[in-house]
């Protein structure tokens, strides 16, 4: 009898173990994707973070958009030139034509945005460092996607490259003419001659034409990039005297 009495307390661990063990875990959809989203989100900002270190470095080899070009068009002019040996003078003609501010903002010039926005499509409010971000990084087409990639990449190019290093790639992938991109090969295709040599004035031409290099000519200015030109002229003059060029001088 005492045998049975103590087999039985012998086994009421036992079912006392059982009754302990979890039950399985539900799988909840929600959750899981969440996980999968922050982990994609966390894989892609390193491989921005890459790319963005990479080209601190190295020049990029291409651009969508010369990619593209080349394609259309079966070959396209471009030879990269290092900004020592650019003229300081083109360098304050794109800076005076496209973003004067260049030096005081973080990516974003908030008040040419606002000025964009009021006057709706008659100008943009793209800085120069928006404008590497999207030939460097991304494509032409204007899209939601492409913009908020454009504003996600836009303040890490700002911190880890110096701003001269920005103007420097801007020269560089921007077109000039239909196939002629960076400044070396615009300064021969126009002018014949190289991008230290430029003067102030064919410096001032060639930023006259941007960003519709397909329908105005720095060789065959119209009058209306004569004007432009001129007034460029006057604007890398000013942002000089006034510490505006400062930061890539």
């Amino acid at each position: 009898m005492a045998t049975k009495t103590a087999s039985k307390s012998r086994r009421k661990p036992a079912g006392k173990s059982r009754a302990a063990r979890p039950s399985p875990r539900r799988f909840r959809p929600g959750r899981w994707l969440l996980r999968q989203g922050l982990r994609l989100a966390l894989v892609a900002g390193m491989l921005m973070l890459s790319a963005v270190l990479l080209f601190k470095l190295v020049d990029p080899p291409t651009t969508h958009t010369i990619w593209s070009e080349e394609r259309r068009l079966g070959a396209v002019a471009q030879d990269w030139v290092a900004v020592e040996d650019v003229a300081p003078v083109m360098l304050r003609a794109v800076v005076a034509a496209e973003d004067a501010n260049f030096c005081t903002h973080w990516g974003f010039d908030m008040d040419a945005i606002r000025a964009a926005i009021e006057e709706g499509a008659a100008r943009g409010g793209s800085t120069i460092s928006q404008q590497v971000v999207k030939n460097v990084y991304l494509w032409q087409a204007r899209s939601y996607v492409r913009k908020a990639l454009e504003a996600l990449i836009t303040p890490a190019v700002e911190a880890v490259w110096s701003k001269r290093r920005i103007l420097e790639v801007y020269l560089n992938v921007a077109e000039f003419d239909e196939g002629v991109f960076g400044v070396k090969a615009a300064a021969r295709h126009h002018f014949g001659t190289s991008p230290e040599a430029l003067s102030p004035r064919q410096a001032a031409l060639l930023a006259a034409v941007l960003p519709s290099p397909k329908r105005r000519s720095a060789s065959q200015p119209s009058s209306f990039v004569q004007r432009r030109a001129r007034a460029i002229m006057d604007g890398a003059a000013t942002i000089a005297a006034d510490g505006r060029a400062d930061c890539f001088q």
